[in-house]
C-alpha cells in the first residue's frame, strides 16, 4: 500500500486551517484542492496569503546558505 494512497481527491485537511493553492493562485480554508496542490496548513489566512512571499524568502537563504558550499547558484541561472 502506497503511503500517501489516498482515495479522496482533496487530500488531508480540516477546517480552520488555512493553505495557499498553488493551481489556483489563491488562499483556501480548509481542504478544497488536493493535497498536492497545496502550501500549508498555516495558522491564518494572512499567513498563507504570504505563501509565496515565505517560500521565495527561504529559497533566497538556501541558494545563499554558504553550508552548501557552491556559494550560491550554480553558473548560468
Amino acid at each position: 500500500m502506497a503511503l500517501f494512497g489516498r482515495s479522496d481527491k482533496q487530500g488531508s485537511g480540516k477546517p480552520g486551517e488555512w493553505y495557499y493553492c498553488l493551481d489556483h493562485a489563491k488562499v483556501e480554508e480548509g481542504p478544497q484542492c488536493p493535497s498536492k496542490n497545496r502550501m500549508g496548513p498555516y495558522a491564518t489566512r494572512v499567513e498563507a496569503e504570504h505563501a509565496m512571499d515565505r517560500a521565495a524568502e527561504r529559497n533566497r537563504e538556501w541558494e545563499n546558505d554558504e553550508r552548501w558550499g557552491d556559494g550560491g547558484r550554480p553558473e548560468g541561472q
